[in-house]
């Protein structure tokens, strides 16, 4: 296990990233659970790749929703709603993991839902460089349905508790206020037990390439596995 600094961290991914060679665009997924810092951690590497030339496609799960009625059909708690019915997995791969993969034309969409209006969105189309970097955060990006159309697979690993509590700040809630006690029922009812469920059956660090631990932001470690394993 490595650590050290946060640009050590950033510095070894990049190389990581550098060190994968496709005959098409690399697509990255920076996978973890909610408010783990995955986001943070796929803008933080966009900034390094892109000031090294690399075309960089940022794009995450948020925009390849389901619409509400469907995310919440079992009940706004549901860590099964949150696992099976969140996610449009196949317009995920139709738009943007295809394309940019074996014999795809190179013409993506990176998002097809606006989560604040609840519509389908419809943004152009781009066609990306042959060696652009697709990094793209979200939860649940090691399952079955997805694992074979990742080329580099990053894991952001913080405790369960630690992200309850990162969600609280995030969401800037006053402790002992509704809206902390509705942040952490969703996250003790729904977001931690759908990550148990996708452990159970996905085992998603398994199939990591790097596992960062990212409970401490300013002094992470990481696991590189090797690759082909």
């Amino acid at each position: 296990m490595d650590q050290g600094t946060r640009g050590r961290l950033i510095d070894r991914l990049v190389d990581a990233i550098g060190s994968v060679t496709t005959p098409h665009p690399l697509r990255v997924a920076v996978d973890g659970p909610p408010a783990s810092g995955k986001t943070t951690l796929a803008d933080e590497l966009a900034v390094v790749l892109r000031a090294r030339g690399r075309e960089v496609i940022r794009a995450g799960i948020d925009d390849f929703l389901f619409p509400r009625a469907q995310r919440y059909r079992r009940g706004q708690y549901s860590a099964e709603g949150c696992y099976f019915d969140a996610h449009d997995r196949a317009a995920l791969c139709r738009v943007l993991l295809d394309p940019l993969g074996p014999g795809g034309d190179r013409r993506v969409r990176c998002a097809v839902f606006d989560r604040d209006a609840d519509t389908p969105s419809f943004p152009p189309a781009m066609t990306a460089a042959a060696d652009a970097v697709l990094l793209f955060d979200g939860v649940f990006l090691l399952r079955p349905e997805l694992i074979d159309r990742w080329d580099l697979r990053i894991f952001v690993s913080v405790p369960f508790e630690r992200t309850v509590d990162r969600a609280k700040d995030r969401g800037g809630a006053p402790a002992g206020s509704a809206d902390a006690a509705d942040i952490e029922r969703s996250w003790r009812d729904r977001y931690i037990p759908s990550q148990q469920l996708y452990f159970a059956t996905a085992r998603p660090t398994d199939h990591a390439d790097i596992v960062v631990h990212n409970d401490r932001l300013d002094r992470p470690t990481w696991d590189v596995r090797p690759r082909g394993r």
